[in-house]
């Protein structure tokens, strides 16, 4: 049997949700008995399912229904579309109706994050469209408690419902410290709670 792990479920365009999916894998990575795995998901069109190769260039390897399946906690990040979440992530969650279905995710600890082009962009919308599909699969919702004091000084990023960016129009601004620490936060969060219900 395998370690138990938390799945760092992520797309990134242009390398902004990319960046803050590692350091909450760092977070992850803090809590004894337990490890990260980080996985991504291919671009979509709307001319075919797939556009990328089956194994990515770079980077983290494409998720499987596997890893989702056995992950014993999960956090979910996306960029901001619209205030919701991106098309590829919410393509693959689409396709996990098998793992609702068999109440593989029930009472798994989960938690999601966002970059944002603008500081006003639906960072917190789009952190609660994608907490709503974790729900239908009875996952254990996990935000950021405000005993994180980057909670009250970040000027970019950072909410109760998840960590966020502010990347800026041309993905201009990278990770604060605050943001970053509210990543790791997050991550390590998530991976306490997995670790002791993996017990």
């Amino acid at each position: 049997m395998s370690s138990p792990f938390v799945l760092v479920l992520y797309y990134s365009r242009h390398g902004a949700t990319g960046a803050m999916a590692r350091q909450v894998a760092r977070g992850v990575e803090t809590v004894a008995g337990i490890g990260a795995r980080l996985r991504t998901v291919p671009a979509i069109s709307a001319a075919c399912e797939q556009t990328e190769d089956e194994i990515p260039a770079d980077g983290p390897l494409y998720c499987e229904l596997d890893d989702l399946r056995d992950c014993a906690g999960l956090v979910l990040g996306s960029p901001t579309r619209f205030g919701n979440m991106a098309s590829p992530l919410k393509y693959f969650l689409d396709q996990s109706s098998g793992l609702w279905l068999s109440g593989a995710l029930i009472d798994k600890p989960a938690a999601v994050f966002t970059s944002t082009s603008s500081l006003h962009g639906g960072q917190e919308s789009t952190l609660l469209s994608m907490m709503l599909p974790l729900l239908h699969h009875g996952m254990v919702l996990v935000g950021l408690p405000y005993s994180e004091a980057g909670l009250m000084t970040s000027t970019a990023g950072g909410t109760p419902y998840g960590a966020s960016h502010w990347a800026g129009a041309d993905n201009n601004h990278p990770l604060q410290e605050q943001e970053a620490g509210l990543c790791r936060a997050l991550g390590k969060r998530v991976a306490r709670l997995a670790a002791g219900l993996a017990r």
